[in-house]
């Protein structure tokens, strides 16, 4: 493994993911649940997404603690796809501040930035039609588009939205996909909720719901799907965001869906809204930890309860 040279300086990792400990001190990250599955640890070198930022013309990741920014043309933690693609986007003519997300899809890269600066220059527009990428969109506009990105889960393929979310390694995603699937084996109606561009979606043959993506469009902090939609399945399978899903858990509890399965990034919010679940009749049967953010001190965890 690549020791990165830019360890302790760049914010980007927390923990030497080079290092002999690596796993050790990760582990020390997890909360005191009841795991019954030993974690999934996602190969370093896998990400498929980076999360730049820029300001005064300079490119990068910001530096440990601050908002200076530390430039970086070769980062071991990325796909070589956006290893590639990064020192041409360091020669970019960059106005204003922001943030720019590099994902490779299926078919090619994506650059998606938000600025500060409304608009793009036409400097930018000629340099971004340069480096090598199928879409680079300004704050949702499009810059220049040779074709359209395309991800494909389960093998359905689907476009692309311009600043989705998605998750950070294929390894992780078909590792987190594989457990749900599992776990929602015998169930005839599955709904997913928060289900994104469909990373379970498919696979599962579920009804999706969420504020964008490919499902119904629904916002379900605002307007929990409720207890009579929710009777109609025997299995709903929830990926929200940091924030949890407190309402919908609270539906959830008071509903007759035989299963959930609850996908978390953020253990502390998982840990609230298990406890509503476990109030309402639910016992958690299963719980594992992935470790899809590679270097960071951030958990993935999935819950299967049932009732």
């Amino acid at each position: 493994m690549i020791k990165c040279p830019l360890f302790s300086i760049c914010g980007g990792c927390k923990y030497d993911f080079s290092a002999p400990d690596y796993r050790e001190k990760k582990l020390s990250e997890l909360p005191d649940m009841n795991f019954t599955d030993a974690p999934f640890w996602t190969p370093a070198g896998a990400r498929r997404r980076a999360d730049l930022c820029f300001a005064n013309g300079d490119l990068g990741f910001y530096a440990r603690g601050t908002k200076n920014i530390v430039s970086v043309k070769n980062c071991p933690n990325l796909v070589p796809e956006i290893n590639a693609v990064l020192p041409r986007l360091a020669r970019m003519p960059w106005a204003g501040a922001g943030s720019v997300l590099v994902t490779l899809c299926d078919n090619g890269i994506d650059v998606a930035v938000e600025s500060n600066v409304p608009y793009f220059s036409r400097e930018f527009h000629d340099a971004a039609q340069k480096i090598g990428a199928l879409r680079v969109t300004w704050n949702g506009a499009i810059v220049c588009q040779t074709a359209t990105p395309k991800i494909s889960f389960a093998g359905k393929s689907v476009d692309y939205p311009v600043g989705a979310f998605l998750q950070p390694t294929v390894a992780s995603e078909t590792a987190m996909r594989d457990f749900v699937v599992e776990n929602a084996m015998g169930a005839k109606h599955v709904v997913d909720l928060f289900c994104g561009i469909g990373n379970f979606t498919f696979a599962l043959n579920a009804a999706g719901f969420d504020i964008a993506g490919i499902g119904v469009k629904r916002d379900l902090f605002a307007r929990p799907l409720p207890v009579k939609t929710l009777n109609q399945y025997d299995c709903a399978v929830m990926d929200p965001p940091r924030a949890g899903a407190e309402k919908q858990s609270r539906e959830l509890a008071r509903s007759d869906v035989a299963r959930v399965i609850y996908v978390s990034c953020n253990p502390k919010t998982f840990e609230r809204d298990a406890a509503i679940l476990i109030a309402g009749g639910y016992k958690l049967q299963r719980l594992r930890a992935f470790d899809q953010f590679v270097g960071s001190a951030h958990w993935e965890i999935i819950g299967v309860f049932e009732k």
